[in-house]
């Protein structure tokens, strides 16, 4: 418990910084772009950490879905990652990205691997994913070593809910860290699924087929 308790008191002092950190980042960024343009988090900074599952065979659906590992994201979504990767970055602490903006065609192809409401959302009614407006996501040290989450992305047992409390102390710190530092700008969770992040209005944004041009 001094490990969770540590990681508690430390966010407190963060988490008065974030909002300040916040406008200073997007005081840089181009005011011209719109906040629902999407744009590739790559060309904002290269301080996150991708490992695009679907653009590989290394995910429950055991196909891969993506012609490239790209990440896209309506603007706005990335103006919040920048301000949370900018915190952790002074605790040498970066986000890595399991998943990001995802196109309408290929939520349909994901349902047509696996028509289960449980693991895949139904294209009939799409996903904050297919809005620009959600992130799968973890934790990794200076090393890129990922954060002890107590369950691998995309594990579909009650292991991965934020609710699930048999997990070891610093599992449990790890995810409170993750969690408070997401919902102190801007986003909100998904309760079954740890790694899940998406933009509070982002229900707001209308269903998407963005294609990427892969390099």
């Amino acid at each position: 418990m001094k490990i969770l308790l540590f990681f508690i008191s430390l966010f407190a002092v963060i988490s008065c910084k974030s909002q300040l950190q916040t406008k200073t980042l997007v005081q840089k960024e181009n005011v011209n772009t719109a906040d629902t343009t999407f744009v590739n988090i790559k060309n904002y900074s290269a301080d996150f950490v991708l490992d695009m599952k679907y653009a590989t065979t290394d995910n429950f659906l055991k196909t891969k879905v993506y012609d490239c590992e790209m990440c896209f994201l309506r603007y706005k979504t990335v103006q919040k990652l920048l301000a949370v990767n900018a915190i952790l970055a002074k605790k040498g602490i970066k986000i890595k990205l399991f998943d990001c903006y995802r196109p309408l065609d290929i939520q349909k192809k994901m349902w047509e691997l696996v028509p289960n409401p449980d693991y895949v959302a139904n294209p009939a009614r799409g996903s904050i994913h297919n809005r620009g407006c959600a992130v799968d996501i973890t934790l990794v040290d200076a090393k890129d070593t990922e954060f002890d989450m107590g369950t691998a992305f995309d594990f579909f047992g009650v292991e991965a809910s934020h609710s699930y409390q048999k997990l070891t102390d610093i599992q449990i710190a790890n995810r409170i860290f993750l969690k408070t530092i997401m919902l102190e700008n801007g986003f909100k969770l998904f309760d079954t699924e740890w790694w899940h992040y998406s933009l509070i209005d982002g229900a707001s944004e209308k269903l998407a087929n963005f294609k990427w041009t892969c390099e």
